[in-house]
């Protein structure tokens, strides 16, 4: 037998910035200026961004004009975002062609500007190019630049689950323009801001008691506000990667994908319908409860949890989780679904108490159903408050 152990050691970075694409702005010079040998850029921006930032597909090459040792070797390459862009394989081999075209190498840079959806595919295609090129993320959401976008996940759906197909890999660096959130419609803006509660239930209970107290902020999505919720969640998560042991998942654990079991079933339920964001606050108040239920979480904390939920507007129930197959609510599927992609052993994120984390390895179907049903009255009973109450012609309630 001959037996070595393989070190290995990466950089993970994250930097903040406001118009990286300002002529004056050397944010991204800095990451790339003296690092390549070879100079050449493929840069992919999301389509979404695109339409709402339109200056930048003038902006992006003209500030590479003004630095003639970096090759942007075609103009942006728009790319179709959101979840549904990672159903197409299509989009994998069109970024993997004009890698080959333009003989970009593993000294050469894939920068991608979007959302989460396009990160994703975009880091795969980086990370399975030549075994692996030079991975730029510029994360254009809240959810991306609060989560997955300072994350080392990629991949792409396959077989109607997600992220079946992917690799873990560091990107080279990554850079949140903080003024790329401007053009974001509200409700992706604000999908993004449960990442936010995520990591505080699940890390810091100092951070939820900020969250609770500019609720009112980040439901107007105020951008201070919004860039302060950002910034602390992206590094929190960029913590957890580099410091909590387990960057690349081998083991059966995956604390930072509280509320996910089922969030990840309900998006293709919904055929997408449900942002990611609007999927994991259902997720997340179906494990509140749990906990609750199971007798790990008070119900007053439980509540307030919710109740800091619908304050930042979501719905924490969906028509979906009524669906059913031979009889078994297909949302339960999602257990096994993300057993399977544990590698066979169930580690499922509960609470204790707010910033207090448990991980079990079973769950009560029973309980999970109390819970699905806790929520469904709580939302008709939200949805009656919202009706107008019939008058008479006094005035009076009819």
């Amino acid at each position: 037998m001959i037996h070595y152990d393989i070190a290995l050691s990466f950089e993970h970075c994250v930097r903040f910035t406001h118009q990286v694409f300002h002529p004056d702005n050397t944010t991204l010079s800095e990451v790339l200026g003296s690092q390549s040998s070879s100079g050449k850029v493929l840069l992919c921006l999301d389509s979404g961004l695109s339409e709402g930032q339109p200056a930048l597909l003038g902006a992006i090459p003209a500030w590479f004009q003004e630095r003639p040792g970096l090759q942007l070797v075609s103009e942006p390459l728009v790319l179709p975002g959101g979840e549904q862009a990672k159903n197409d394989w299509s989009l994998v081999e069109r970024l993997w062609m004009q890698i080959h075209r333009h003989g970009l190498c593993r000294h050469s840079y894939l920068l991608a500007v979007g959302g989460g959806a396009l990160l994703d595919l975009a880091g795969f295609a980086a990370a399975t190019a030549h075994r692996g090129i030079r991975h730029v993320r510029l994360p254009s959401t809240t959810l991306s630049q609060a989560d997955g976008g300072v994350g080392v996940k990629n991949g792409v759906n396959r077989f109607g689950r997600k992220n079946w197909v992917g690799v873990f890999q560091v990107p080279f660096a990554v850079i949140n323009d903080l003024s790329l959130l401007q053009s974001l419609p509200p409700r992706s803006c604000r999908s993004g801001l449960v990442e936010a509660v995520k990591v505080a239930l699940i890390r810091d209970a100092a951070f939820f008691d900020q969250i609770e107290s500019m609720a009112g902020d980040l439901a107007a999505l105020r951008p201070e506000a919004v860039e302060q919720v950002v910034r602390r969640s992206a590094e929190w998560h960029t913590r957890h990667i580099a410091t909590g042991g387990d960057p690349f998942e081998l083991g059966s654990a995956r604390p930072l994908d509280f509320g996910h079991w089922s969030a990840h079933k309900l998006e293709p339920v919904t055929g997408f319908r449900l942002l990611h964001g609007e999927a994991v606050a259902v997720g997340m108040a179906i494990d509140v409860l749990y906990s609750a239920l199971a007798g790990l979480l008070p119900e007053s904390t439980a509540l307030r949890i919710l109740e800091l939920l619908e304050r930042l507007g979501f719905r924490l129930y969906d028509p979906a989780l009524e669906e059913s197959s031979q009889g078994r609510l297909v949302v339960l599927d999602g257990l096994d679904e993300f057993r399977e992609h544990l590698g066979g052993a169930l580690t499922i994120t509960l609470l204790e108490d707010i910033g207090r984390a448990r991980e079990v390895h079973t769950m009560d179907e029973n309980l999970i159903l109390q819970s699905l049903a806790r929520l469904k009255q709580r939302d008709i009973e939200r949805e009656a408050a919202r009706q107008p109450v019939p008058r008479d012609e006094a005035g009076h309630p009819a």
